[in-house]
């Protein structure tokens, strides 16, 4: 049976990547986009399958008429209070007045249940609107899976490659959950397409600790890799903390700041992943950390996609 899918942030880049895995299956994808906003034809093209349908998010009525008679609502917007939170409460509630059965929140993250208040802002985001998710008459389902693996190839200072360094905080010997974005979006298509898929679904395309990555810098290389302790994760907290009073745009995705307090989630075990699920879906050859970072390591002006 076809279904029909609403997917918003399309135009992003995971929501691309997510659009692009549910044309793979027997879908009618519709595309949420802004009045005016031609990114989506641009991407999409002509495709028979795909709907692109317009409105604002202060706009109901609108967003109603975009998610009626769909099967499911996907959520890929990113942002801060104004996305994460605000829009994505109309997203919930146009979904509910339709009639729609099912919601995928834009989480897509390390697990946020368990965080300590005030220690990652954009985690607390997603567990605060989690709550509106719960209380809706909807049956809702997030995915969590860690960071992006492709940060760990230059966007997310942990691997200093220039220094042969790998920096961790209080402990060289956490697990850390990482999974590519391409690997992300494939589970996400088939939860979106799963009547039912439970609350939360945890996958993890590769799991090590800073050692083991420092050992596999090493080895994909041939030079070796030093672990570098840079301090606990309390006094990367405080940091953060300054880092933000400091910060002169409140509502930037992703500042330096906000780079840290995902370190404190993730070095202090908080944020993972206890109930990892890979094979819901069957067998799948996961993209690993060796193969993100085998490319960018072997060449200086290599950046994983």
């Amino acid at each position: 049976m076809t279904s029909t899918v609403l997917v918003a942030g399309a135009t992003g880049d995971l929501g691309g990547r997510i659009s692009r895995e549910l044309l793979l299956h027997d879908v009618r994808l519709r595309v949420l986009t802004r009045p005016g906003n031609s990114a989506a034809a641009d991407r999409f093209g002509d495709d028979p399958r795909l709907e692109i349908v317009s409105a604002e998010y202060s706009d109901h009525r609108a967003l109603v008429r975009a998610a009626s008679g769909c099967d499911v609502v996907v959520s890929a917007i990113s942002g801060t209070r104004p996305v994460i939170v605000d829009a994505q409460r109309a997203l919930l509630a146009a979904a509910v007045a339709a009639g729609v059965p099912r919601f995928l929140p834009s989480d897509y993250s390390a697990d946020y249940r368990r965080l300590t208040p005030g220690t990652n802002r954009n985690l607390e985001l997603r567990r605060e609107f989690a709550a509106d998710a719960d209380a809706a008459p909807i049956r809702t389902t997030s995915v969590l899976n860690g960071m992006f693996t492709e940060l760990l190839a230059g966007a997310a200072p942990m691997i200093l490659r220039d220094r042969k360094l790998v920096l961790f905080w209080s402990s060289a010997d956490q697990t850390l959950d990482l999974t590519t974005k391409d690997d992300v979006a494939r589970v996400v298509a088939l939860v979106a397409l799963d009547p039912d898929a439970p609350r939360v679904v945890e996958v993890a395309g590769d799991r090590l600790t800073a050692r083991d990555v420092a050992n596999l810098a090493s080895e994909l290389s041939g030079e070796r890799f030093r672990l570098q302790w840079a301090g606990t994760t309390g006094t990367l907290s405080a940091m953060a903390s300054v880092g933000r009073r400091l910060s002169r745009d409140p509502d930037d995705t992703f500042p330096a700041w906000q780079g840290m307090q995902y370190f404190v989630s993730m070095f202090s075990g908080e944020a993972q992943l206890l109930h990892v699920d890979n094979d819901r879906y069957g067998p799948h050859a996961w993209t690993s950390v060796r193969d993100i970072l085998q490319p960018w390591l072997a060449s200086p002006g290599a950046h994983p996609a």
